[in-house]
């Protein structure tokens, strides 16, 4: 069901609100011990909510848009009274004293938050296998992992524990997972949502996302949390669409790019590209404009990626010293022993494999030869983007270039792990919107498209992927 079909339920009084969480609540009770989606579980607060909604329709008040409904949030937004962990050891029992901006949207609009959900120790991975708290697994297949890093955010959609959730994307940490576990998943453009309250790994490439089991959810999703923040000075001042308006429009006449650096790429599953081809013809043959288009520093980004997101972590993590909050090494001590040993216990290997790396290329000598470099080809890739949109509305892709892959499969391979981001990471350099649309099933797992739009369009991936959306399902 629709969060449209939802609030008609409950305005009939077909279905509470207390009953919507309820049955999400045993629903983890059941399922979730296998997948491990979930890091905390807000019932109490979830059922108190639930009833104030209920008391609200059955005294005919007007209800937001939101109302009653379930939504999880991954556990690097700092939510009020709520432990917030980023999965690692160090944070595990940091509980904010304040709420982010996007989860007080939310609760604003009577969302009920049902729980905090697992990820990649503080968003660095691929997998969430790196959680100080143990993996998710797919829902799909517990065989497999859900992608990353906002792999719990994404199995708790697809496993049906709540309606919709929140996750964050810095390389792909919303479309990439939204692809293995079959679920909507929308990256907005950089400056559309605030990051205020999301705790940072990478604070130029970070954006808070929406998942969902379908384009409207995540088009109302979005559509709350989006906006100015006078908290977030990233955040740009200009209009929000209506997002659900631009649903219904006709796709006759787009011009839909295929960027030829994905199709190439020997990495490239067959059954993912031939899935991708296939969409990209249909689309043809109702109406669209199929354009080639070249993005000749695409395959780049992985590399310029793989130094500014390190770097900008090094500077980020180093507030996790074991003096204000946080994990502190009780040993006596001094103090620079005292703040190793709380890093060296606190953090997991990936966070310290990527602060190192990140220390690395910012120390003195070396700043110039590589992270300005990075920032360059950044600043190219960009540039390729710009002259693509010149020519069409909007670029197709595989959002991953393979299906979800097997637990373990690549811990131990970092650049293998690394690589599952290659088709997603560009859109984060440049800062564009791009969107996981759920495209077909290939041997029991999910295979996901990703299409990517100019600045601030995020209505014209809302639009295309509904219309996608609306051929699958007839």
């Amino acid at each position: 069901m629709t969060f449209a079909d939802l609030r008609q339920k409950l305005k009939s009084g077909e279905v509470s609100s207390k009953e919507l969480v309820q049955e999400k609540i045993n629903r983890i009770k059941d399922i979730d011990p296998t997948l491990n989606s979930f890091l905390t579980i807000n019932t109490e607060n979830a059922l108190s909510a639930a009833e104030k909604i209920d008391k609200q329709i059955a005294s005919g008040e007007s209800l937001s848009v939101l109302s009653g409904i379930p939504l999880a949030i991954k556990d690097n937004l700092c939510t009020k009274g709520i432990k917030t962990t980023c999965a690692s050891k160090i944070l595990a029992n940091f509980v904010p004293p304040y709420e982010s901006t996007v989860t007080k949207k939310l609760l604003k609009a009577g969302a009920i938050m049902i729980g905090k959900t697992n990820m990649d120790e503080f968003a660095m991975g691929s997998s969430t296998e790196t959680s100080a708290f143990g993996p998710t697994l797919n829902p799909w297949n517990i065989t497999k992992v859900p992608g990353g890093s906002s792999g719990g955010s994404a199995a708790s959609v697809a496993a049906g524990l709540c309606y919709g959730s929140l996750g964050s994307d810095t390389g792909g940490s919303i479309r990439q997972p939204a692809s293995f576990c079959g679920v909507v998943g929308m990256k907005p453009t950089y400056g559309r949502v605030s990051r205020w309250g999301l705790i940072a790994f990478a604070s130029s490439l970070d954006q808070v996302s929406p998942f969902a089991n379908n384009v409207s959810d995540a088009a109302e999703i979005l559509q709350v949390i989006s906006g100015k923040d006078e908290l977030d000075s990233t955040t740009v001042d200009i209009p929000v669409p209506n997002y659900l308006e631009t649903l219904s429009k006709s796709i006759k006449g787009m011009k839909i790019g295929l960027i030829d650096n994905c199709f190439d790429h020997e990495g490239l599953a067959t059954d993912v590209k031939e899935s991708v081809l296939s969409s990209a013809s249909l689309l043809e043959n109702l109406g669209a404009e199929i354009v080639n288009i070249s993005c000749p520093r695409f395959n780049d980004g992985i590399a310029t990626y793989y130094v500014i997101a390190p770097s900008e972590a090094s500077a980020n993590l180093a507030r996790y010293d074991g003096v204000k909050y946080g994990f502190r090494s009780e040993e006596e001590q001094s103090l620079i022993e005292m703040t190793s040993k709380s890093r060296a216990l606190g953090f997991g290997s990936e966070v310290k494999r990527r602060i190192l790396i990140g220390t690395y290329a910012l120390s003195a000598g070396y700043a110039d030869a590589y992270y300005k470099k990075a920032q360059q080809v950044r600043t190219l890739i960009r540039r390729d983007f710009d002259n693509a949109f010149k020519k069409v509305d909007v670029l197709l892709a595989p959002t991953s270039p393979t299906t979800a892959f097997s637990y373990g499969q690549n811990l131990d391979n970092p650049i293998a792990m690394y690589l599952s981001d290659l088709l997603t990471i560009p859109a984060n350099l440049a800062g564009l919107p791009a969107i996981n649309l759920p495209l077909s099933i290939i041997n029991g797992l999910p295979i996901g498209i990703q299409i990517c739009a100019n600045y601030f369009e995020e209505n014209k991936l809302f639009a295309l992927s509904q219309f996608l959306e609306n051929q699958f399902i007839n």
